[in-house]
């Protein structure tokens, strides 16, 4: 009894649909909200699963952002003995500048060590977006088996395109000082500066798509990349909102620690607790809801047989059902 539960819990019930066709969602607002509401524990049990692989580039973010706390107090501390006149501007000063030379040095450390730590990541974000691509529209998956067998399906892609992602901060980052460095003696260094920054916006943009494309579509890896790269610059202004969207509880933690330093702590403990329980699930399950509406808008109706619109009321399919059952009335007459 015990283990037929722990199974349920683990895998799920098949073929239990969550709809009849009555009163299947109308519009993918609607699809989205439900099938977050019918999905949302599973969520959480498909984020605790899929956090684990995240666990070493969290620590090395965390490390980060304990050592940039730590220089922010720092410095906060010497401004106020300046203002309480028990230093000088000069010393602070001073001080700014060790502080911005030291967390350059670890900054670029943490972008060296997120390589391997981010690398390690895409086989298992191909399995979880092939997990919430299923239930986003309404189909059923396994937590565990499907997830499974899509990371096996798919590893070598996604470890290409995780190894691709991890290095192209670092590559950003040397190419950021590096041009930005020689801009003072030519400006022209500028145009390879924001070329460099705009490579890296792409490939942001671009990851919102790579993984439902890779998992939805059977596609040789430049064909993944240049769908990919098709929609993202097609669908810019959403592309860039999803993207947006996706930081915002990052974002929020930061503008709270900055408005509320002595609980940078418990913020950052709020933080962590949000990833760790939903958060990377919630946001794939976001992306996939968008990236199965683009799918059927621009690749689905171009491919014969394929399904469109799957988890929505369609009348057209209502009026061939009707059809056909006249039709199998009349062979019975």
């Amino acid at each position: 009894m015990f283990g037929k539960a722990m199974n349920r819990y683990y895998y799920g019930k098949s073929g239990q649909g969550d709809f009849n066709r009555d009163d299947l969602p109308t519009n993918r607002w609607q699809l989205f909200w439900e099938m977050l509401r019918v999905r949302l524990s599973a969520l959480v049990r498909l984020n605790l699963m899929y956090v684990v692989c995240w666990l070493p580039a969290i620590i090395v973010i965390g490390r980060f952002c304990a050592m940039g706390v730590s220089a922010l107090q720092s410095l906060s501390a010497i401004q106020t003995q300046v203002d309480a006149g028990e230093a000088t501007i000069e010393y602070f000063t001073e001080q700014v500048a060790v502080f911005g030379n030291a967390l350059h040095s670890i900054l670029f450390q943490t972008l060296l060590l997120l390589i391997p730590t981010i690398a390690i990541t895409g086989p298992f974000t191909a399995g979880i977006s092939y997990v919430t691509r299923n239930w986003a529209r309404d189909e059923h998956a396994f937590i565990w088996s499907d997830f499974i067998d899509a990371v096996k399906a798919n590893w070598k892609q996604a470890l290409i395109t995780s190894v691709i992602t991890g290095v192209m901060p670092t590559v950003v980052y040397v190419c950021n000082a590096y041009y930005g460095g020689m801009v003072a003696n030519n400006v022209l260094f500028i145009i390879p500066q924001v070329l460099c920054w705009l490579v890296g916006l792409i490939w942001c943009l671009m990851l919102i798509y790579i993984y439902p494309v890779m998992v939805t579509y059977d596609l040789s890896y430049k064909g993944v990349l240049r769908n990919a790269a098709l929609l993202a610059i097609a669908r810019l202004p959403f592309s860039v909102a999803v993207r947006l969207g996706s930081i915002i509880p990052a974002a929020i933690a930061c503008l709270m620690i900055y408005l509320l330093t002595q609980y940078t702590f418990v913020i950052l403990l709020v933080l962590c607790a949000y990833y760790l329980l939903i958060g990377f699930g919630l946001s794939r399950f976001i992306t996939a809801s968008y990236t199965n509406a683009v799918f059927d808008k621009y690749i689905n109706p171009q491919i014969e047989g394929a399904k469109v619109n799957q988890g929505l009321y369609n009348e057209d399919e209502d009026d061939l059902a009707d059809e056909t059952g006249e039709a199998d009335e009349s062979t019975e007459e």
